[in-house]
């Protein structure tokens, strides 16, 4: 079980978008995030007439390191630590470390 999933508020800790938060869109591989709003680039696109697409210089994200981000607790309002507890009935859940309280129920 990862600490960031799909769809959790992270909070950016380090880099040109720190203090930013926004909700993670897809995890590229097993050290990469893409979340919405934040480490914005321009690309210079082509155009490409085959897509119906017109060229120019296009704002998008660009993956961000997973140690560049913590999970959001809106608890505290802050960014925290996440580790793993096993429940009675046998279920793994993520508990934020400042709490002690579960992420997802």
């Amino acid at each position: 079980m990862k600490r960031i999933h799909k769809g959790d508020e992270v909070i950016v800790t380090t880099g040109r978008s720190k203090g930013q938060r926004g909700h993670v869109l897809r995890v590229v591989d097993d050290s990469k995030l893409l979340v919405e709003n934040v480490n914005m680039v321009k690309k210079h696109q082509k155009p490409n007439p085959q897509l119906n697409q017109g060229g120019g210089i296009v704002e998008k994200e660009s993956p961000i390191h997973v140690s560049n981000v913590a999970l959001y607790n809106p608890g505290t309002g802050k960014g925290d630590r996440v580790s793993f507890k096993t429940l009675d009935d046998g279920r793994k859940v993520r508990i934020f470390n400042s709490t002690g309280e579960a992420v997802d129920i």
